[in-house]
């Protein structure tokens, strides 16, 4: 077992960095502030309803419908000193597929940076290539597949680093260029400068 100090954080950490960095630095260097919105209390609720529909979707979308299927899959790694908790893995006769519940419309970049994630945990876990995975977008039921690039493997890798760098000197980063995600933004009372 891995020590939790081998862990350094998790996969929605991660996540949270690619969508703003500032995110990871309050959560991080300022703990026990993060205030939990109604936008963060609905996604939580639609996962629980989610899994339940789930359980009784067709594999088919995943090319193989005698797959089986696990649900809230826990998986870390020490060589990355990361951990997380995968919303469901399909396994077919050839290859583990990593399925993540969003309560979005859009696949955005950051979560298939959390799905890759999510994949480079199953494959240290499992000793297995994983070569796609699935965002289930929750609103539209609609299953969006997103190929385990290596640019996005790249881009886990170099995230991660800088993400270590901005706990060990707990130094503010620059905030968000999108500033329309400020908008919904549970931190966005810490930001000043935007």
């Amino acid at each position: 077992m891995l020590d939790s100090d081998d862990l350094l954080f998790t996969v929605t950490d991660l996540k949270q960095y690619i969508y703003c960095p500032r995110i990871l630095y309050y959560q991080t260097c300022l703990p026990n502030v993060r205030p939990i919105t109604y936008n963060m209390q609905a996604g939580i609720d639609a996962h629980t309803d989610e899994r339940k529909r789930a359980a009784r979707r067709s594999l088919n979308v995943y090319g193989d419908n005698t797959a089986q299927r696990w649900f809230d899959v826990s998986v870390q790694s020490a060589a990355l000193a990361l951990s997380g908790q995968i919303d469901e893995v399909v396994e077919t006769a050839t290859e583990l597929i990593p399925i993540d519940y969003k309560l979005t419309r859009k696949a955005g970049q950051h979560f298939k940076v959390q799905l890759t994630a999510y994949a480079m945990l199953l494959e240290d876990t499992r000793h297995l290539h994983v070569k796609r995975g699935f965002l289930y977008l929750i609103p539209t039921r609609q299953s969006v597949e997103v190929s385990i690039t290596s640019q996005l493997r790249r881009q886990v890798h170099e995230a991660l680093k800088t993400m270590r760098n901005i706990l060990e000197r707990e130094q503010m980063p620059a905030p968000t260029p999108w500033q329309q995600r400020c908008l919904d933004c549970e931190f966005r009372r810490f930001c000043n400068d935007i």
